[in-house]
């Protein structure tokens, strides 16, 4: 939902004065602030508006509804309250999922008009105080009474990915191109930029950044603001998906020292986004034979890619939050709002899947991130490679959260983190058509030869875990051979 200026509303109301009838996705008021209806009101708009197939909803006070004549109204949204609730915080309280919606104030010849402007639902039915309501036309009705309405707008829901939904919509090109940073579209892809604004608009058309409505004019997808937005706070709906990154001092959450909220698209600021977290993150001093050297505390490979995997595979249908990057003195932690769609623990061998096919593969096509399915591999054998403890993926609250730990030495590792890294080390062995032997552990733990009683203590502790399994029942000690539990 954007930012409207006065002019446009007042041209927008205009026009919507101009349609003959109430529409499934128009409701006009003159003075009625019940908050209860407000809510339903805002819900069955919400429904319709995605049977429609617009990207908003409009209820609109000061307009008689018979007559579509602007009379005025005393309705004030900022005064409004529920209780001693504000208007709007009870409103966003009793809707689920959160649905972004505004009010906008128009002084029209004098006369207060209030617009409530509605974003359309989608992944699931929007629902007041637990009641999925829609628009039968002009009456608002329990959705569950009408059967057959109920299955079209969850066909919606299935055929229409959220990449396709409209971020911005009734634009001029001049507007349209002035929200995305084209000039990086044809940057990353490596393409000439057209000398003429129709050459433009036809590029990003074709790959889904833009399109056009039946009236001619623009839309800006949410593939195109997620990728490209200049300012994410221009979209409304998709201001909170903009990456947040956090530095706390020591190991908590408890002292802050530095947060900042991204601001362009993921595609266009995602070097900008790498190149200041790395300048925020430790580093290491390394002393070779003859030189000293910096290295980073974290891989920069591994951290690239999983930065990558939070924005791509991110659930967008979970409103109020976005992928989430937190510094701490001993850890990095990465976040993304919605429930992995692979077990975690088999995340190195499962055939990737991904909610936004759309965005990943935009991202793979300009080298964001790594062809499909390497990723999660490349990221265990990197801390490997750096021998750090084993990165963690875990399940907060409905997201996907993965920590990688600062460099810690094998006997400072508890028992739970070794057999851990032993699992992920025979993962990373089976997906490379090869099996764990004490050898390649010792290896993977900088452990010394004349040691390999501790890979062998590590080992029997994986196998009493059950997580690892010998790779024959029958082999002997010297030469055995593992497997993950589940090969």
């Amino acid at each position: 939902m954007m930012e409207r200026d006065s002019a446009y509303l007042s041209g927008l109301l205009k026009e919507l004065c101009k349609l003959p009838a109430e529409t499934p996705w128009l409701e006009f008021k003159r003075n009625n602030a019940d908050p209860k209806e407000i809510g339903e009101y805002i819900a069955a708009l919400s429904n319709s508006a995605a049977l429609e197939g617009k990207s908003s909803a409009f209820m609109i006070w000061g307009v008689d509804d018979e007559a579509h004549q602007i009379v005025g109204t005393t309705f004030d949204p900022a005064q409004a309250k529920k209780g001693n609730e504000e208007l709007e915080s009870w409103l966003v309280r009793m809707l689920s999922p959160r649905l972004h919606f505004r009010f906008h104030k128009i002084d029209h010849d004098g006369k207060p008009v209030v617009m409530l402007e509605v974003l359309r639902a989608h992944a699931k039915p929007t629902s007041f105080s637990g009641k999925e309501v829609v628009r039968v036309g002009s009456n608002k009705k329990p959705l569950k009474d009408y059967p057959e309405i109920e299955r079209s707008l969850w066909r919606i829901f299935d055929t229409t990915p959220f990449e396709e939904l409209p971020a911005a919509s009734d634009l001029s090109a001049e507007d349209a191109l002035a929200l995305l940073d084209y000039f990086a579209y044809f940057d990353l892809l490596d393409l000439p930029l057209p000398a003429e604004q129709a050459g433009i608009l036809s590029r990003l058309q074709e790959d889904g950044m833009l399109r056009r409505d039946d009236a001619g004019r623009w839309e800006v997808t949410n593939l195109g603001a997620i990728l490209f937005a200049r300012e994410f706070q221009n979209f409304k709906g998709l201001a909170r998906k903009a990456v947040r990154l956090i530095v706390y001092k020591g190991k908590g959450r408890l002292h802050t020292i530095r947060e900042q909220e991204g601001r362009k698209g993921y595609a266009s600021g995602f070097e900008g986004l790498i190149e200041y977290l790395s300048a925020l993150l430790p580093r290491n001093e390394v002393i070779g034979k003859a030189l000293r050297q910096d290295v980073p505390m974290y891989p920069d490979l591994a951290v690239r890619e999983l930065i990558a995997n939070a924005l791509i595979h991110q659930d967008f249908s979970i409103g109020g939050t976005g992928p989430m990057v937190e510094i701490f003195d001993d850890r990095l932690e990465i976040t993304n709002p919605g429930e992995p769609l692979v077990e975690i623990e088999r995340f190195l061998d499962s055939p990737p899947r991904s909610r936004n096919e759309d965005l990943a593969s935009f991202m793979r096509r300009v080298g964001i991130c790594e062809e499909r399915g390497s990723g999660v591999d490349k990221v265990v054998f990197e801390t490997e490679f750096y021998q750090l403890p084993p990165p963690r993926w875990e399940r907060p609250d409905g997201s996907l959260r993965v920590v990688i730990f600062s460099h810690r030495e094998l006997r400072s590792m508890d028992k739970q983190e070794r057999v851990h890294a032993c699992y992920l080390h025979a993962c990373l062995k089976y997906v490379m058509r090869e099996q764990m032997t004490n050898t390649s552990l010792r290896e993977r733990f900088g452990i010394e030869p004349r040691n390999s009683a501790t890979a062998s203590r590590i080992i029997r502790d994986a196998l009493e875990a059950k997580v690892i399994k010998p790779y024959d029942p029958e082999q002997g000690k010297k030469n055995a051979r593992y497997l993950p539990h589940w090969a």
